[in-house]
């Protein structure tokens, strides 16, 4: 099932029992815990990344580079502060200690056939209503390539699909703020913290992050890590450590397709809905694919996390 038909699935059936504590809308009844919470932490979500652990660590440079192509091999770009936008097509590039201020697709975007991409103590983010998708600006991060990308102790925000990718390491990251817009077509774009589409060829390795996606559900809230079977199955990827909040569910498992995907140990906030998404924290959850595994996923509170069968 294609990620837009699941979500169609889950606003028409408003299904509400994707994990233990959910309840079931009577029909016809509004979206259950539609109203956002305040964004405020619990005891059992200190010590994840925020504002204070993620970014720029020295003094910057203003760069106005426009949308700006990336074509050395080990490129090292340090202390900028960068209005515009990083498209790379070169190997073993790294952006450290910057910041980018985006009205372009995305913020950067490693293109096919390339490798080696480090996005590290970075903010990346973009102006809204300035971006070429009718105004919205989709991709922080965007890996179009089969190799690595590394994101790590970056604060990141607006960006509709935050991270971007199906093989990759993300950790240390603060993500937050993500600002909904329609897209070019009219309608809502989708939002997600972390996207993957499937078909990946390597791993794709998600750990301690702070991933909050605060977009009501009506103007295109997905996940705050959406694993979508749009390109094909969804395999090898590791979700580990994680702070959890918002979406329609916080966490889109990858389906009845999904394997060898570990999700483990992760804090699931009731910040924003009383089941962390708008419909419970976890669905679309393969119990039985080879290698999956599930342990050690609670809310804030200490609750266990137990997902529903994938549908």
């Amino acid at each position: 099932m294609t990620r837009l038909r699941l979500l169609l699935a889950v606003l028409t059936l408003a299904l509400a029992t994707a994990c233990s504590g959910s309840t079931d809308p009577s029909p016809g009844a509004p979206p259950p815990d539609s109203t956002a919470h305040a964004e405020t932490a619990a005891p059992g979500e200190a010590g994840f990344p925020d504002a204070r652990t993620t970014g720029p660590r020295i003094g910057l440079t203003p760069h106005s580079t426009g949308n700006l192509s990336v074509r050395t091999d080990g490129t090292v770009i340090k202390g900028w502060d960068i209005t515009g936008s990083l498209d790379i097509y070169a190997d073993d590039v790294t952006i450290i200690d910057s910041r980018i201020t985006s009205t372009n697709w995305w913020g950067v975007n490693l293109r096919p056939g390339h490798s080696g991409l480090r996005v590290l103590h970075t903010t990346l983010t973009a102006v809204p209503g300035k971006g070429p998708d009718n105004g919205g600006v989709d991709y922080a991060v965007s890996n179009m390539s089969e190799s690595s990308v590394e994101v790590g102790w970056s604060d990141i925000s607006v960006f509709g699909n935050a991270l971007s990718m199906g093989t990759g390491y993300l950790h240390d990251n603060y993500v937050h703020d993500l600002v909904p817009f329609r897209n070019a077509g009219g309608e809502w774009q989708h939002t997600d913290a972390v996207i993957s589409g499937g078909s990946n060829k390597g791993k794709l390795i998600i750990r301690h992050n702070t991933l909050l996606n605060a977009t009501p559900v009506d103007k295109g809230a997905s996940a705050a890590i959406g694993l979508f079977a749009d390109t094909g199955p969804v395999s090898h990827t590791v979700v580990d450590d994680n702070l959890l909040a918002g979406g329609a569910y916080a966490l889109y498992g990858g389906g009845p397709g999904a394997t060898g995907i570990k999700v483990t140990n992760n804090v699931f906030s009731r910040r924003y809905h009383r089941n962390s998404g708008v419909y419970g924290a976890v669905t679309a959850w393969n119990a039985g694919g080879a290698g999956n595994v599930w342990r050690g996923n609670r809310f804030s509170d200490g609750t266990p996390i137990t997902p529903a069968p994938a549908g």
